[in-house]
């Protein structure tokens, strides 16, 4: 692909009209490979990083972002030698997309499916500390020393593990919805946390990958994310964390019972 205005290719990746793609350039909002551009610069979409406010934009044409919403009992792979239904099963054959880690068979819920494997390689390292969010169903109540034994971190076979946040949706009968959010994602890691420390789960689905939401997609549907969505979730892991505290101040819970 030759090179483009900078204007025409922000305004092909969905940043906004072309008007508005010249009144960002016009206030030095936007870099192509991190130098400032002005009103007259060129960029090449497929080999150049451009950015606006510091963001990156997917101004790729070839590179295509899924957020699906995965039901119990698919699997998340490319294929199933046992013959399983995958995540590929539900999404476009082509182009060919990969999912971006990995949700157990019994876990529901948000699955970013991608062929950008440079952003998938950032969210998946547990470096940048992309913050991923859970809804868990618990059977009884959910117990204060559970809460802090799950933010102060508990001992799982391949090592340490600790929760961000820990707070109680709600609860009817026997059975208690919590909200647990991890900025790792190791195998079965919150299924694993919470057997830690004696809590029975009953179902499990994920709800947030760093800023993205599942919204209103319904269970085995997808969606194509926005070019907003894209950019924030490269705010998300250019950000990278890298300079946080090794210590940092311990989360805050909520409402528990005794």
């Amino acid at each position: 692909m030759a090179v483009e205005r900078v204007q025409k290719v922000l305004a092909a990746a969905g940043v906004g009209s072309r008007r508005a793609c010249e009144q960002l350039i016009a206030e030095g909002r936007v870099a192509v490979d991190g130098e400032v551009v002005g009103l007259g610069s060129k960029a090449d979409p497929l080999t150049q990083v451009l950015t606006v406010d510091g963001e990156r934009v997917a101004t790729n044409p070839h590179l295509v972002y899924f957020l699906l919403n995965k039901p119990a009992g698919v699997v998340t792979t490319v294929t199933d030698p046992q013959g399983r239904p995958t995540v590929m099963d539900l999404v476009p054959a082509n182009p060919r997309v990969y999912p971006v880690g990995r949700l157990d068979r019994d876990t529901e819920g948000l699955l970013l499916l991608t062929n950008d494997g440079e952003l998938a390689n950032r969210l998946s390292h547990p470096r940048y500390e992309v913050e991923k969010t859970y809804v868990a169903q618990i059977r009884g109540q959910l117990k204060r020393q559970a809460v802090r034994a799950l933010l102060e971190g508990v001992e799982l076979e391949d090592g340490p593990a600790r929760a961000r946040s820990v707070r109680e949706l709600g609860s009817s009968g026997d059975k208690t919805l919590l909200e647990l959010t991890i900025a790792e994602g190791r195998k079965r890691e919150v299924r694993r946390m919470l057997a830690a420390v004696g809590v029975p789960l009953e179902r499990l689905a994920r709800v947030r990958l760093g800023p993205l939401t599942l919204g209103e997609l319904g269970p085995g549907k997808f969606r194509p994310l926005t070019g907003a969505e894209i950019r924030s979730l490269w705010g998300a892991v250019e950000r990278g964390n890298l300079d946080r505290p090794e210590q940092p101040a311990p989360p805050r819970a909520t409402r528990a019972s005794r």
